[in-house]
């Protein structure tokens, strides 16, 4: 892979650098952070924002941009920046260039696409300072079935001398109102394809994009789900023969602060900054789209990637609930012709962070949006206590700790109608979660390096202006005894075991790097090319998981059907207690339709002495992520099981309809019996 890896990253730079070389650019300020876009203006009083209000428009104006809103739908159809009349592809329908859309059923129903667009436009605030204006869509009774049940509000907000504008929704379900399960929501753009090519989702994932019309008939061939194209014709010969997948571009919540696209003639950058999670569904780990071939970019505040239908959340009738998704900040900037367009990415990596440390937002206009002082901080210090490792109380560094809503160990990962709000432990294992909206919560945490989850059912209000002091508090990793043996790391991910190189024929060239492995189209195949015939074998002691272990554990293909595949772990015991049990733990970092059985010593058992039945709805493996939804299963195994010597555990996967269907390991562990 890293003959392979150097080959095409060599490759990709060159074409990437011919495309967009130029002189570095220098960075100015606009408003307190870098500002490119308004460089020439540095030395002149900023022009105060106007609202103007038309029969079917309005239009926010702050003399840098210029945001055109249907009305009263609040329908983004315009937005002039630099030059540009639109940065918004012109050749849409005014409904399908900036919008706010969910997907959503009735209780057992059919699922609808909605595109919100408002009943009831409303100035909420006008100064020079500032206009915030909503656009309302109410529910009634006569509307079932056609619109979900929701009172919903979307708010815009200009602000003087800002190079972008603020949107968020308020979402409200009454009691009295029918259920509804809500599949996804989110806010979408679609930007000018004849000069937004180039995207930016990391600092390892940026590179010149397909056009839209590469992923029609003639111009690619389509892989094994619609999303995924190669492209055989593209307008742009120097990307034939690669993939393009939108999935390829997904990216967990704690790293989803920016991204978007550079249009080269003339240099202007379109950003999407998401500045906290706290109203996104599923916690730092969930994983969601960003941007992708269209150009399209958007703001996803809840959806069901990754997770399936345990992220889909259901309001039954007598239930209220009220969300406030957002604000996020949709940023513009540009930089003069001469420098390198490049330096836009960079720049809107500081307009992030600047609007990080910003949040929570002070010019936020509605009650349901707490500000600074109205909210509460949480801090303490997590310790681990496992004797077996060390007698002493470990530091918990590097530990996720959270406030999510009541719930069960780990439910925070599928959590979708609260708010959530998490730090990072120091080394020392302290902790402060801030900025913390008034409510109930339990306390969650995760530890990289150990297993399981740490819940407390203690419930934690917190209300405007608080600190609790929770103080030292001690997660006991699950363990019974001592290790006999381990495969992998536990950190919720299988990336630390072998990840084959892609099919040559089928690769992302910005995809190349070590990090961004996993994420290169079919590696699903790979198992059979690998293990034509016979299953994996892993031999304690003489295997490496990071060569031997493959990352999936797939169905293998058989002319044109899968067959199940039982892999083997293989190690020698020695001193056996024949009355005690041992425990296998089995943390599992996503599973599709899959099923995992568990023997010992004999493959052929009828009965399994372990089954986690029919299990995950994740598809990370066809969607090229790492991980999904995290389990851990303990496994008794009795001393009278295993044998003095040589023992093997059979790991079987059954299900094999289709080649998605499959485990992610996390981490494997067999304990002896307690001491």
């Amino acid at each position: 892979m890293k003959k392979l890896a150097g080959r095409l990253l060599h490759h990709f730079t060159n074409h990437e650098t011919a495309l967009n070389a130029g002189p570095h650019c220098s960075q100015g300020t606009d408003q307190g952070t870098s500002g490119l876009s308004n460089r020439k203006d540095l030395n002149m009083p900023s022009q105060g924002v106007h609202l103007h209000i038309h029969d079917r428009y309005v239009v926010m104006d702050n003399g840098i941009l210029q945001v055109t809103l249907s009305k009263p739908g609040g329908i983004i159809t315009g937005i002039k920046y630099n030059g540009i009349d639109n940065v918004l592809e012109v050749r849409n329908k005014e409904t399908n260039r900036g919008y706010w859309d969910l997907h959503w059923n009735e209780p057992g129903g059919k699922g609808i696409f909605d595109v919100i667009s408002g009943v009831t436009f409303r100035v909420i605030v006008e100064t020079e300072e500032q206009v915030e204006i909503s656009f309302v869509r109410t529910w009634d009774p006569s509307l079932e079935g056609k619109y979900i049940p929701l009172n919903i509000d979307k708010r815009f907000i200009m602000l003087r001398g800002s190079s972008g504008v603020y949107s968020y929704g308020i979402y409200e379900h009454l009691k009295e109102w029918p259920g509804f399960e809500l599949g996804e929501t989110r806010i979408a753009f679609k930007l000018r394809k004849d000069k937004f090519h180039y995207m930016a989702v990391a600092d390892d994932r940026k590179r010149i994009m397909p056009f839209p019309d590469d992923l029609c008939k003639g111009r690619c061939q389509t892989l094994d789900y619609q999303e995924a194209s190669l492209l055989t014709a593209p307008c742009d010969p120097r990307l034939q023969g690669e993939v393009d997948d939108k999935y390829q571009y997904s990216c967990e919540n704690k790293d989803l602060r920016v991204h978007g696209w550079i249009s080269f003639d003339p240099p202007v950058g379109f950003w999407q900054i998401t500045p906290s999670n706290e109203f996104r569904s599923g916690g730092p780990l969930k994983q969601n789209l960003t941007s992708h071939v269209g150009p399209t970019t958007l703001a996803v505040f809840h959806s069901t990637h990754y997770a399936g239908k345990t992220m889909m959340p259901r309001f039954e009738h007598g239930e209220p609930w009220k969300k406030v998704y957002g604000p996020v900040f949709i940023y513009l900037n540009s930089t003069a012709n001469g420098d390198d367009p490049l330096c836009l990415w960079d720049d809107a990596k500081i307009k992030m962070m600047a609007e990080v440390e910003s949040w929570p937002y002070s010019f936020v206009a509605s009650d349901d949006y707490p500000k600074s002082e109205e909210r509460g901080t949480a801090r303490g210090r997590l310790l681990i206590r496992d004797r077996f490792i060390n007698s002493d109380l470990i530091s918990a560094g590097g530990a996720y700790v959270g406030l999510a809503p009541p719930g069960d160990s780990g439910s925070w990962q599928i959590e979708c109608k609260g708010y959530q709000f998490w730090a990072i432990a120091n080394e020392a294992g302290y902790f402060s979660i801030g900025n913390v909206r008034p409510g109930e919560y339990n306390l969650y945490a995760w530890v990289p390096g150990f297993i399981g989850d740490y819940h407390n059912g203690t419930i934690v209000t917190v209300t405007s202006g608080c600190m609790i002091e929770m103080g030292d508090i001690v997660y006991e990793p699950p363990r019974d005894g001592p290790t006999l043996w381990e495969i992998g790391i536990p950190d919720r991910k299988a990336s630390e075991f072998f990840i084959p190189d892609p099919d040559l024929s089928l690769v992302n060239r910005v995809l190349v790097h070590e990090q961004d492995r996993f994420r290169q189209y079919g590696l699903w195949k790979r198992y059979t090319d690998l293990y034509p015939n016979d299953d994996l074998v892993y031999t304690v002691g003489v295997s490496d998981y990071r060569r031997d272990w493959f990352f999936a554990h797939v169905p293998r293909k058989k002319g044109d059907v899968h067959e199940g595949t039982t892999w083997q772990i293989r190690f020698n015991l020695e001193n056996i207690d024949q009355k005690a049990n041992y425990k296998l733990r089995v943390a599992i970092a996503s599973a599709t339709l899959a099923e995992l059985q568990i023997r010992v010593n004999d493959a052929e058992a009828i009965r399994p002495l372990f089954t986690t039945g029919l299990i995950g709805r994740d598809n990370s493996i066809a969607r090229h992520g790492i991980h999904g939804v995290y389990m851990l299963y303990a496994v008794n195994i009795p001393g009278n099981r295993l044998v003095q010597g040589d023992n093997t555990i059979f790991l079987k996967q059954p299900r094999c309809n289709g080649p998605f269907q499959g485990i992610m390991y996390d981490y494997i562990r067999l304990e002896g019996p307690p001491s």
